[in-house]
């Protein structure tokens, strides 16, 4: 199971990597300014529904495990029972701006040590800061913190279970000692009772209990296995688990995440490290940018038609920076930085061309970003999300970063959490390799390889310009560019 933004996602596959069934539901959130939030109990009956769906033509006994995963910072307070006491304060609430460098005090010295410097205002433990602030009386009342995945498994399990690692790296989680710096959490005044227990992804938690089995039609007693952030999901699910190689999720925001022997180090504190289910590291970061712009301004638009008009504008005439509300994460942190569109579009089409090429764009100074820090960028290059259901999008993608990009036959993060259930009786990349088939690979055109340069350097420069880009990256990325 996949908890998305937009909404809860469930596959059913075999250890072969046939999907035998899937299953959705939406979800909403509010977001007022620098708040999001979501209902967790919306998430629950989302889970429901979409689990009832999948499993609709499959026998309850070739059901053998289960796993969930949810977007990376996502956390609420709940009691002891499971039930929560506040909203889900989502991924990219950033409300607990003004607790940042009170964290970064107390835990700098660690956060160094785990390679990104410092906490970026969205993540979660400014926001357990923060709830700690607003919420005196809960904590007092043996209140508990869950992120998003706690708060279902403990749901499918009936009783408290501990969190994955990746949902809790920014929670603060030392992924080297694989425990909770306990003399920072202490300095900033975090009960020691209000977190959970870590534990790899990849580990059981429990049973799916009585109550769980009629909620979702998953049968009781299948072991319940701690799952990971979306991110790490879908490179589980692309089945690259080599060093060098990359996945880029692009949906409502645009995610990167890699594999590393070493831990990466970023003096910028933009990219942060997952730790990976063998022990190796999954660097990476989550842009603000993304597709969320088209749903945005193109409400209810054939997206296919839309492709075929923007095919005319390559490039386009105007440099679009799409991000939908304030504040970027990744390749750089600016809270303050905004969307913005350099020129003016001829036309929709012309509009709806720079917005693809400037997602494209974005990503490809994430890779050089990347290639700054000393990460090894070279290898494979798969592309999930919802993003791939355009195959004009993924070759433009392609053409930008003048590299082939792997399309697999199923491109979503539920497919990851499937790997991570399947890897309960066998070892991960063995269940990766039997469940992950390619659809498609995409070479860049030649004769687009030097077209977007120019659009690419134009938004470099702009970012730069505006102080949102640090200009040893800036200079990178024109370095890579001429070269």
């Amino acid at each position: 199971m996949d908890l998305g933004t937009q909404g809860v996602r469930a596959l059913a596959v075999t250890a072969g990597g046939e999907v035998r069934g899937t299953g959705g539901h939406p979800l909403t959130g509010r977001r007022d300014g620098p708040r999001h939030e979501q209902d967790p109990e919306e998430w629950w009956t989302a889970v429901g529904v979409a689990c009832r769906q999948a499993l609709r033509d499959v026998p309850a006994e070739a059901v053998q495990a289960v796993a969930v995963d949810g977007t990376s910072g996502t956390v609420l307070l709940t009691d002891g029972a499971g039930r929560p006491l506040t909203p889900g304060l989502m991924y990219d609430d950033m409300r607990a701006a003004d607790q940042v460098e009170r964290v970064d005090r107390a835990g700098g010295e660690v956060w160094r040590r785990l390679g990104y410097q410092r906490m970026q205002p969205a993540w979660a433990l400014p926001k357990v800061l923060w709830l700690l602030e607003h919420h005196r009386d809960l904590v007092g009342g043996g209140a508990r913190l869950a992120h998003q995945t706690d708060f279902v498994n403990a749901r499918l399990t009936g009783h408290p279970v501990a969190s994955d690692l990746s949902s809790a790296l920014k929670t603060g989680a030392d992924l080297v000692a694989e425990d909770w710096p306990r003399h920072v959490l202490d300095e900033l005044g975090v009960p020691a009772g209000l977190l959970p227990p870590l534990e790899r992804s990849g580990t059981p938690l429990g049973t799916v209990c009585a109550a769980a089995a009629d909620a979702t039609g998953l049968p009781a007693g299948i072991p319940v296995i701690a799952g990971c952030t979306d991110g790490c999901a879908a490179q589980l699910g692309t089945g690259r688990l080599t060093v060098g190689s990359w996945n880029a999720v692009l949906g409502t925001t645009l995610v990167l995440k890699g594999v590393t022997d070493d831990l990466v180090q970023d003096p910028y504190g933009v990219v942060y490290s997952h730790r990976a289910p063998d022990g190796r590291w999954l660097p990476g970061g989550a842009s603000s940018t993304g597709a969320g712009i088209i749903a945005r301004d193109f409400p209810g638009r054939d997206p296919a038609e839309l492709d075929r008009a923007a095919g005319a504008y390559e490039p386009s005439g105007a440099v679009t920076y799409p991000l939908v509300s304030a504040g970027e994460r990744f390749p750089f942190v600016a809270p303050g930085a905004h969307g913005f569109v350099l020129g003016d579009p001829r036309d929709e089409a012309d509009r709806f061309a720079s917005i693809l090429q400037g997602v494209g764009y974005v990503e490809r100074l994430c890779f050089d970003y990347l290639d700054l820090l000393g990460a090894p960028v070279d290898g494979d290059l798969t592309l999930t999300g919802g993003a791939t259901r355009s195959a004009y999008w993924c070759q433009l993608r392609a053409d930008i970063l003048g590299r082939p990009v792997i399309l697999p036959e199923h491109a979503e993060p539920a497919l990851g959490a499937a790997v991570l259930a399947a890897s309960a009786d066998r070892p991960m990349p063995e269940a990766a390799a039997g469940m992950v088939t390619v659809r498609a690979t995409l070479d860049p055109r030649p004769s687009h390889l030097a077209r977007f340069d120019d659009g690419y350097l134009g938004l470099v420069g702009e970012l730069e310009r505006r102080g949102w880009l640090p200009t040893p990256v800036a200079a990178h990325a024109r370095e890579r560019t001429s070269s």
